[in-house]
């Protein structure tokens, strides 16, 4: 769809500006993905002011490594979600093991500018991310949706399965491979 490669490339475009130091394209970045970002560092660290702190070191980090961006066929919200959820996470393991609260506990947070492009690339990505999703074997399939959707570290996931913790890592990247071949089909 036009709508969502316009989206997208403004996106990619402005990550790679970015690289090169361009204050204005760093703000196109932040515009175009702090609304959902926030969304990820608020869902796994549970607490608002955590969730900012860890938004804030996830644009730090962009500002640094935006060279390490490669557009390709992965969406470039998707390179900037990993970087927000391991940011994340490394507060979460920093600051103790509690549990994330469920998202319906969470306070309601208001964009005031959507972008519908924004929505519908959201839609399609997810409709495909659920469609490689459900390819996946089992164990790795429920591995990897409990990790990156629920927030849980490989080590909380190893637990709750009686695993060691490299046979949850191996099989969530084995999981991680065929979902990211699946991905650029």
């Amino acid at each position: 769809m036009v709508i969502e490669e316009d989206s997208r490339s403004r996106l990619a475009e402005a990550l790679l500006r970015t690289a090169q130091e361009d204050r204005a394209a760093f703000r196109e970045v932040y515009r175009l993905s702090s609304a959902r970002l926030f969304g990820i560092c608020l869902r796994i660290c549970g607490e608002r002011q955590a969730a900012e702190d860890v938004l804030q070191d996830v644009y730090l980090t962009v500002w640094k490594r935006a060279g390490g961006y490669e557009p390709g066929p992965a969406s470039p919200l998707a390179w900037l979600a990993t970087i927000a959820r391991n940011r994340a996470i490394d507060w979460r393991r920093a600051h103790g093991r509690h549990r994330a609260s469920p998202i319906d506990e969470q306070p309601v947070l208001v964009d005031d500018a959507p972008i519908a492009s924004t929505v519908v690339e959201d839609a399609q990505e997810s409709h495909r991310l659920g469609r490689c999703l459900d390819e996946l074997e089992g164990r790795s399939r429920d591995a990897i949706r409990t990790a990156f959707f629920d927030g849980c570290t490989y080590a909380e996931l190893a637990d709750r399965s009686a695993v060691p913790l490299s046979t949850m890592k191996t099989w969530i990247r084995r999981g991680l491979i065929r979902l990211k071949d699946c991905m650029e089909r």
